[in-house]
């Protein structure tokens, strides 16, 4: 009898529990079953599976401090179609964060077709709307834009929860943002803020979906706008933070100084930030540093930020802005020393590390120390992955610029020595070189007591901290220091030249790479014989003695004078630098070829800076040079305007068909008449060269030399002035054989 009364409860509970898991009954138990079980385990489990592979997405986000922010850390990018691979492959962040919003869609899904209850129209599980609102935000942040707009629209379309409407409006208008339909988006949310009622959280999201949309639509003053607006009703912490940061930016961008140092400052203060926000907002308010800034306040808030070991992430930046701070207070040695502790950051990204190399490759630059300042520029070039970004282009440039600088400003130095020594008495020669020589034993002699500590400590010569290792960013070999190889590089071209790569190249009857270039020979002739680098009658018997040899080196010394002068002005727009060479070539008196054209680029550098100081120059080419071009171009500075028919190509073709035609007269006539009109355009020296080749066939070789030289020397930097010294040297070639 027991046993069939409990046959039957068991009946009636299974029964009972069939009937309350249907969904098309609308009954009190059938709604609180399939709701409790929407919500504690598939609605639960599906969050916990988006909370976490939202935080991975913003935690893998990597925000470019340098550039402006974007206000949402969601970075849209193209769908890429990969090959398939038989190979075992370890997932990706990005693809394990992708699983996570699939694994959150997922379970929205199987809530809505297994425990909703559609009757009559109406939806009787109460927690199917929080269904479709992870369904739209799991689609969202899986970069699926249209789909997430679906189920956005299907919820406001089908229920009436206020707040949850609300929430949905903003998470809709994002989407629209994303879908490039910014108009529809701001009209969704004005409708949205215009309800007094909404809680502040929502206030806070709907302004800033709102900057969001104006930002696409470049209207930064109402991103401003709203952004301040955001952070005025801001309840959560991490998007207040990036908010202020941004909203520092931009004051910066509009030059509004004082409102972006504001901002800067209340995001340093915000106890709640994340310490990447807190770090970054005083450096960015650093960034802002002005006349009415004390730098030594600066330094020392700096100062008191890297001596807490949490700002360890951010020590390359710290250091790298500090040292900036220094340059503008003119302590150039403490910059130096903050950018090398910048690069031995063992946290520091290659852009970072790009910076500060940059900088100090102008440091040493402006102190004229080019071989140190190309080597920072090579470290540069190594590391960059941006090789079409406009400042790596800037440098790439200055950098091949700098080898024809070092090239010159190692002839002048080496033919200023050699000149200076040869103008001694026998006894001073022997005095310096045996003073030279003790010079060099005592220096092998610490050298080689430094080698034997460094190989007992490292094995391979040198000793490197764990942050040289870390920044050079591949182990602790030395050669995979990019600062030391760069080093390296330059330290053997000084010594070897330009050796190429093969067997046996240090033997002394192996020739040099070819060249064109007359300045290679004078360094060649000076590379020493380390075998007798102790001998004192090897160095006596290398001084120049005849006056032919003399008079070759005093004029490779000034030819290099003169191509320094024009390569810092017109290159580098480095005048003071330009001016030094300049007059210290004409102090040596050179002859008319160089006196001439030096006279005239120090009076086009001293009338753009100091125009009391170009009179003087401008007065002795035109009273002793008055035939010369150069004084006509000072004599009828002025230049008609031209119509497009007249343009300077088109002058140029019309001259070059002239000389094509055997017209030669009236040849040089349109070129005379453009070099004038055209002055200091780059095409002047195509004029320059097409003259050089109409007086070959007019005047003879000699004028054509003489013309090849003015391009050489006028243009040193120009595809043209390079061509008018290779045929030089083929002149000049020709010309021995036929003798």
């Amino acid at each position: 009898m027991k046993k069939s009364i409990g046959l039957y409860l068991v009946a009636t509970g299974l029964l009972w529990l069939a009937v309350a898991c249907s969904t098309k009954k609308d009954a009190f138990l059938n709604r609180n079953l399939h709701a409790l079980s929407t919500k504690y385990n598939i609605l639960y489990n599906g969050q916990l599976a988006f909370d976490e592979a939202k935080k991975q997405l913003d935690d893998n986000y990597k925000d470019n401090f340098w550039e402006l922010l974007p206000i949402e850390p969601l970075k849209v990018e193209e769908q890429e179609v990969d090959l398939p691979s038989f190979a075992p492959q370890k997932k990706s962040e990005s693809e394990s964060t992708a699983q996570g919003f699939e694994k959150a869609e997922e379970k929205a899904v199987k809530a809505v077709q297994k425990h909703g209850m559609d009757i009559d129209g109406h939806e009787r599980n109460r927690q199917i709307d929080d269904a479709y609102l992870l369904l739209g935000k799991a689609r969202y942040y899986s970069q699926r834009f249209v789909p997430a707009l679906e189920a956005f629209n299907f919820l406001l379309g089908h229920y009436t929860d206020p707040e949850l409407r609300d929430e949905t409006r903003v998470w809709q208008a994002k989407t629209l943002v994303k879908l490039q339909n910014e108009d529809l988006a701001i009209e969704t949310l004005q409708l949205l803020l215009d309800n007094e009622n909404l809680p502040f959280d929502l206030v806070e999201k709907a302004h800033t979906a709102m900057a969001m949309a104006y930002q696409t639509l470049d209207s930064t003053q109402l991103v401003i706008r709203h952004l301040d607006s955001a952070v005025i009703f801001s309840r959560d912490a991490n998007q207040k933070s990036r908010n202020l940061f941004i909203l520092g930016q931009l004051y910066r961008q509009e030059n509004k100084i004082d409102s972006s140092n504001l901002a800067f400052e209340r995001l340093a203060a915000f106890k709640k930030a994340p310490i990447r926000y807190r770090v970054h907002a005083q450096i960015d308010r650093a960034k802002n540093f002005s006349d009415k800034d004390s730098s030594l306040v600066f330094i020392d808030h700096f100062d008191k930020i890297l001596m807490n070991s949490d700002n360890r992430p951010f020590f390359d930046e710290l250091y790298y802005q500090k040292a900036l701070i220094e340059l503008k207070n003119d302590s150039t040695d403490m910059a130096v020393a903050d950018l090398n502790n910048s690069l031995r950051s063992r946290y520091g990204g290659d852009f970072q590390k790009e910076l500060a190399y940059e900088q100090l490759g102008n440091i040493y630059f402006d102190k004229a120390q080019f071989q140190t300042a190309g080597s920072y520029f090579d470290s540069i070039i190594q590391i960059t992955k941006n090789n079409n970004d406009k400042r790596v282009r800037r440098i790439v440039r200055k950098r091949n610029g700098l080898e024809e600088v070092i090239r010159y400003e190692t002839v002048a130095k080496t033919n200023d020595s050699i000149l200076t020594i040869a103008a001694l008495p026998k006894e001073e020669q022997e005095a310096f070189y045996n003073n030279y020589i003790e010079q060099l034993k005592e220096a092998e002699e610490i050298a080689k007591r430094k080698l034997e500590q460094n190989e007992m400590t490292t094995g391979f010569g040198t000793t490197l901290t764990d942050d040289d290792s870390k920044s050079s960013a591949g182990g602790k070999f030395y050669f995979y220091n990019l600062q030391v190889a760069g080093f390296g590089k330059q330290g053997f071209k000084k010594v070897w030249g330009n050796r190429p790569l093969e067997d046996n190249w240090r033997l002394s009857n192996k020739s040099m790479i070819a060249s064109s270039d007359p300045f290679l020979d004078v360094n060649q002739a000076n590379v020493t014989d380390n075998s007798k680098k102790y001998d004192l009658q090897y160095y006596l018997d290398r001084i120049p003695t005849d006056k032919t040899a003399i008079d070759s080196i005093t004029a490779t010394r000034n030819d290099a004078y003169f191509k320094l002068g024009v390569i810092y002005e017109e290159q580098f727009k480095e005048y003071q630098l330009a001016i030094q060479r300049l007059e210290k070539l004409l102090s040596f008196h050179p002859d008319q070829k160089l006196e001439l054209p030096a006279n005239y680029h120090l009076y086009k550098i001293y009338s753009i800076f100091d125009l009391g100081k170009d009179a003087p120059f401008k007065e002795l080419i035109v009273k002793k040079y008055p035939d010369s071009r150069y004084a006509a171009i000072i004599v009828n500075p002025e230049q008609a305007l031209l119509s497009a028919d007249d343009s300077p190509e088109a002058v140029y073709n019309d001259a070059f068909c002239d000389y094509d035609y055997y017209h030669y007269a009236r040849a040089l006539e349109k070129i005379n008449s453009a070099v004038a009109t055209f002055t200091e355009q780059p095409i002047v020296a195509k004029f320059e060269l097409l003259k050089a080749f109409v007086f070959l066939k007019t005047e003879g070789r000699e004028a054509f030399k003489d013309a090849l030289n003015f391009v050489a020397l006028n243009y040193p930097n120009s595809e043209e002035g390079k061509y008018a010294v290779s045929l030089l040297g083929k002149v000049s070639v020709s010309e021995e054989n036929q003798q």
